[in-house]
């Protein structure tokens, strides 16, 4: 069962028309035709036909001194887990104690700041910033405990 005219028109089509990932037998589907594809199909559009924002993420060095750091603290047995998230806005690297519990520190990257406060930020488990930065080695140094010689 069609109805609707051609070109950017909703159309309803029953289950034996189109095959639809969750839809029930017998339930109708809801589908948008679009006329042809652009000239770059690899590009993901937004709903209004401009080019979805790329995420914002960690180059190679930045994620090799995020993981320096974390990977000492794991190995002292004080962190056990991390999750990484990549944004349109920012991209964080979340440590945790146990994967079960909030993140003990954030380490952040919004390059939106990069200019006034600097792109890199560690935030605590409560919410407070500990340490804003241009400098990733800096800013990491907060959660970063080397040990010292006393002499």
């Amino acid at each position: 069962m069609r109805a609707g005219r051609k070109h950017g028109t909703m159309q309803a089509m029953t289950d034996s028309e189109g095959v639809h990932p969750g839809a029930h037998s017998g339930a109708e589907v809801v589908a948008f035709e679009r006329g042809p594809a652009p000239a770059n199909s690899s590009a993901v559009l937004c709903p209004a036909g401009r080019p979805a924002p790329r995420p914002v993420s960690f180059d190679r060095r930045e994620l090799q001194a995020i993981l320096n750091v974390y990977g000492r603290r794991v190995a002292e047995g004080e962190w056990r887990d991390y999750a990484i998230d990549f944004t349109p806005l920012k991209a964080v690297f979340a440590i945790f104690r146990r994967a079960s519990e909030t993140p003990l520190y954030r380490i952040e990257k919004t390059p939106a700041l990069a200019a006034r406060q600097g792109a890199f930020a560690v935030v605590s488990s409560s919410g407070m910033v500990l340490k804003r930065g241009r400098d990733l080695a800096r800013v990491l140094a907060v959660i970063d405990r080397r040990l010292k010689l006393v002499e």
